[in-house]
């Protein structure tokens, strides 16, 4: 796993990133850290009373046109970092109090990361995705307690048109069986997560049929309790996108979706 001739995401661009290339994340040959922190707003079973020590990397692998954190994935954004300096990173945030390591949007800077992740740290790794990812990348890794994937779009007119990325069902649900087969199912010490996977999906305006489709494919590919699944409806109109994409998510829709989730059995 190197920058040289770069597949580390399903884009698989091909280009040598040591010797000034860009691909589709725009990125370098190092990690972009572009924050840093406790974050208490994660989902309780992760955040604990501490906090998750996020690490947000500039970039991403999907163009998503409602992204909260466009500033930050949108292209080369952050602090260029060795693997010796995220290490020192991840160590002060311990230090802080941190519940875990979260690392968001990391797949693109792997080959900095993972050294940084060796010798084991004391407390659990998070990897923090959009779901679409390679296979063949994450069984290189080996260095994850917590997969948090999105599972965004069933549809793929849908995931064409608002992420750029018309592929990413069968590539996210490929992903997420290679996540549970890593970890295995959900483990708890008391309130915390310590192991496992936990599937995020954003409900979308006006697609209640997608937010179906894909509790639909978790409920039948995962045994009851071998996942988490954490419902989000916080959609947040972001740009000059058209109907139904420029307002929030109705109470009807939420609870429409939410309904079907406890029928699944999640």
């Amino acid at each position: 796993m190197d920058y040289g001739n770069c597949n580390l995401c399903p884009r698989r661009c091909g280009v040598d990133r040591t010797a000034g290339q860009r691909g589709f994340c725009g990125c370098p040959d190092t990690a972009l850290v572009a924050k840093a922190m406790l974050h208490k707003w994660e989902e309780p079973a992760l955040a604990g009373a501490g906090g998750s020590g996020a690490v947000f990397f500039g970039g991403c692998t999907l163009r998503c046109r409602y992204c909260q954190n466009a500033a930050i994935s949108g292209g080369a954004v952050g602090k260029a970092t060795d693997s010796a300096g995220l290490r020192q990173l991840f160590e002060d945030l311990i230090a802080q109090g941190a519940e875990n390591i979260d690392l968001v949007t990391p797949t693109h800077f792997l080959p900095t990361i993972l050294p940084a992740l060796r010798p084991k740290l004391p407390v659990p790794v998070v990897y923090n995705c959009g779901g679409y990812e390679r296979v063949e990348t994450l069984r290189a890794e080996g260095c994850v307690d917590i997969y948090l994937p999105d599972l965004k779009y069933a549809d793929a007119r849908l995931a064409g048109q608002l992420s750029g990325a018309a592929d990413y069902f069968p590539v996210a649900a490929e992903a997420i069986r290679e996540m549970v087969r890593q970890v295995g199912a959900v483990r708890w010490e008391g309130e915390k997560v310590t192991r496992g996977v936990i599937i995020r999906h954003l409900i979308l305006p006006g697609n209640v049929e997608n937010s179906l489709r894909v509790l639909d494919w978790i409920g039948e590919t995962f045994a009851p309790g071998q996942v988490l699944v954490s419902l989000m409806r916080q959609y947040t109109p972001m740009g000059n996108l058209p109907a139904p994409f420029d307002r929030r998510v109705t109470e009807e829709e939420y609870q429409a979706v939410l309904s079907w989730m406890y029928l699944n059995d999640l």
